[in-house]
């Protein structure tokens, strides 16, 4: 494939892992990919929001956030810190414009994100806002839109379902480095059955090779293609 710009738009620093950390691995060396966390992912889970244990949590998950993707060899992060858990509190109109700030100064012709069935609110809201910002305006108009899964988010909301039409094969090799990545966010992974497990990310991988004819997959729901 040719050089693209991949633009990943995430509500929380591991999503992106999560979500497309195969993707990444596979085409590290021959897209540029820049990633935008839009909330900041720790917050939520203080009883008081503006102490300093809460901000020590940012900055080490932001930290983590870094490692993990310089293991992928991305460096290109944007980290907007909105409150974590509390996108449904922000004017939606204040997201869209982070989002497309950021189409339009790195001019991507694909763009990954959240699926609009995830269990997380945040996950649903990046979503919807990611759609708003890639309307196919004359002047901004991304090729490819696609949305991933989150594990412990999209297979929990029992009744929508993630239902994917896209399968990016990939190897053992991109599974071992998308577990490599996730490893760092080490307060949020676990031990399996826990999905968010080194056993989790291989299980869903092979899961979907099998719905598709690999040995490996990522799978995604299709958007927006133009051509």
């Amino acid at each position: 494939m040719n050089k693209d710009n991949i633009l990943i738009i995430a509500a929380h620093p591991d999503d992106d892992i999560l979500g497309c950390g195969g993707f990444i691995s596979k085409y590290r060396k021959t897209k540029v990919f820049k990633v935008i966390f839009i909330a900041e992912g720790s917050s939520s889970r203080f009883d008081n929001p503006d102490s300093a244990e809460v901000n020590s949590a940012l900055v080490s998950r932001q930290n983590m956030a870094v490692n993990a993707l310089k293991k992928l060899e991305v460096s290109d992060i944007e980290f907007n810190n909105l409150p974590c858990g509390k996108l449904d509190q922000i004017p939606l109109l204040e997201i869209n414009k982070i989002i497309e700030k950021a189409i339009d100064e790195f001019k991507p012709n694909i763009i990954l994100t959240h699926s609009a069935n995830d269990l997380n609110q945040d996950h649903n809201i990046i979503n919807k806002s990611t759609l708003i910002a890639t309307r196919p305006m004359p002047k901004r108009k991304v090729e490819t839109v696609l949305s991933y899964e989150i594990l412990s988010s999209s297979e929990w909301n029992f009744g929508k379902y993630f239902s994917p039409n896209f399968f990016e094969k990939i190897t053992s090799k991109d599974i071992k480095n998308k577990q490599d990545a996730m490893a760092v966010y080490h307060s949020e992974v676990g031990e399996f059955p826990f999905p968010r497990s080194s056993i989790g990310i291989e299980t869903l991988a092979r899961y979907r090779g099998m719905q598709s004819g690999f040995d490996f997959s990522e799978a995604y729901e299709v958007i927006r293609i133009f051509r």
